[in-house]
């Protein structure tokens, strides 16, 4: 019988392991002053050190290390006082050096945690993650295999290579092994991969774009029976480049090598695919014999020795760690955890903090943030940021607090500075959007209404005050949306002998 997760995960124990590579967005690479930019034409950002030219000579990039022991102090690591690079020695067509430039045995960041909460069935539960190393190297270039129908090498027709990739500054984050997750186990790796990125974005040492690769997780995952306190055979699952992927990328590797198990198979330690199109896995290579690099320290370059001071200042420039920050927003704003979950979701925390600092009434802007600019941003398929800024925001808000602009011409003038009308005010001025308040003016509207409605106005009359809801709509007809209802309802209700003063 076929186990699906769940039977699974009551037979065996899931052990987790997890490799992030970082892609640093600094200016230059990391051993020579190309530039970095994504999407530039095939091999335009070159030079000899970064072909591995013979007699080019590297230079540490130092704002690479800068971000590297930001990481390393925001994930709770002590960092080395001596570090050295060295050569991992192995072909591949895409590393034009044939050998990576990276650190081996004395890594720049060591021992460090980060704790990730996830719902579980019994409520919230906190898993710590340990986390072996954060080590510099550089990535390899880009492969690009044509013909076939997979877009891999297997049956290819030839295949391209673009070096503008070869030599960016990489950071790899390295857990320990991750016991104890149980069931659990993809949630944790998604909620770890989740929060890295955040405190990452934080930083400001990289722009953390799975879908562009410059963050991609590797995922380890091996069973063993459940108490019985072994470790099962590992597979990686290579360059999981989205937050859903690793937690689908997981849950299918469980229940194969479950299966596999359950049939008497022995799992083979290998690396392998995750295909988006199916959630499943498929073989890479083998990886049951231990892969000699032939490390040895790089002879170009000199060893890291950060100065302690320095590395003190570093750390007193730590941004407060996302998850806290979250955490106090939401507490400021009073917000319900389904509401901070979506912001969250949709990335619109910082943008709604900044629309606050701006003047703006915290539920107003989170429901602005969250409807009417996302419902553009959706139709149009960008971020909701792309669109409109946050000052803009804000003064429509206010616009709306004082009395100025109802929700309805609101949205009108949200829709105009999208459509590239101008400022806020532009669009006003523009559209002639005004609201409607001086009393004689709204009363001869009412009193039309009333006249094309005599049975409703008698109706109210009688105290039926949910009809006015038919009279204070054809107002708002008649005013182009441009009236204040809740002034139009006073008045009406006020008019039909029905006003708070005759109650």
């Amino acid at each position: 019988m076929t186990l699906d997760y769940k039977g699974a995960t009551e037979k065996y124990e899931p052990t987790l392991g997890l490799e992030v590579h970082v892609e640093l967005n600094t200016n230059s690479k990391m051993f020579c002053s190309c530039a970095t930019e994504f999407g530039a034409s095939p091999n335009t950002q070159t030079c000899p050190v970064c072909l591995g030219l013979p007699g080019a000579l590297p230079v540490v990039n130092g704002k690479a290390i800068e971000s590297t022991i930001l990481i390393g102090l925001a994930l709770n690591c002590s960092i080395a006082p001596y570090s050295r690079f060295a050569r991992k020695n192995y072909f591949y067509p895409d590393m034009p050096k044939n050998f990576q430039t990276s650190q081996y045995d004395e890594p720049i960041c060591v021992d460090g945690y980060l704790d990730v909460e996830i719902e579980t069935d019994d409520g919230p539960k906190t898993f710590r993650v340990d986390i072996e190393r954060v080590h510099m190297e550089e990535d390899t270039g880009k492969s690009l295999h044509v013909g076939g129908s997979t877009g891999r090498i297997h049956g290819a027709e030839y295949s391209l290579l673009d070096y503008n990739r070869a030599g960016i500054p990489l950071v790899e984050i390295v857990t320990r092994i991750i016991p104890g997750t149980g069931k659990y186990a993809p949630q944790v790796a998604r909620a770890y991969v989740t929060q890295l990125r955040d405190i990452l974005r934080s930083l400001g040492v990289s722009d953390v774009k799975m879908e562009q690769g410059s963050l991609r997780c590797d995922a380890n995952v091996s069973l063993a029976p459940i108490g019985s306190g072994l470790l099962g055979t590992r597979s990686e699952t290579k360059n999981v480049n989205s937050l859903r992927s690793v937690e689908r990328a997981l849950t299918g590797e469980i229940e194969r090598q479950a299966n596999r198990l359950e049939a008497g198979e022995r799992i083979i330690q290998e690396t392998r695919h995750f295909l988006e199109e199916s959630g499943l896995t498929r073989p890479g290579r083998s990886k049951e014999q231990a892969e000699d690099y032939r490390y040895f320290p790089e002879p170009d370059l000199v060893p890291v020795t950060p100065d302690a001071k320095w590395i003190e200042e570093l750390r007193a420039k730590l941004p407060e760690n996302p998850a806290d920050r979250r955490k106090r927003l939401q507490k400021e704003w009073n917000v319900p955890d389904s509401e901070m979950n979506s912001l969250i979701n949709a990335e619109l925390v910082d943008v709604v903090e900044e629309t606050i600092k701006l003047g703006a009434e915290p539920t107003r802007a989170r429901t602005w943030w969250l409807g009417e600019i996302s419902r553009l941003a959706n139709e149009k398929e960008v971020a909701p940021t792309s669109l409109i800024t946050t000052a803009f925001v804000a003064e429509i808000i206010a616009l709306i607090t004082s009395g100025d602009l109802t929700d309805k011409l609101a949205r009108q003038v949200v829709e105009g500075v999208v459509n590239g009308e101008g400022s806020p005010k532009d669009v006003i001025e523009k559209r002639g959007l005004k609201v409607v308040s001086d009393d004689s003016a709204l009363m001869v509207a009412i009193e039309a209404a009333i006249a094309a409605q005599p049975d409703t106005a008698e109706r109210i009359r009688g105290g039926n005050i949910p009809a006015a809801g038919a009279l204070i709509g054809a107002v708002m007809k008649a005013t182009g949306g441009q009236a204040d209802a809740a002034k139009v309802r006073e008045l009406l209700l006020r008019h039909l002998g029905q006003g708070q003063e005759t109650r």
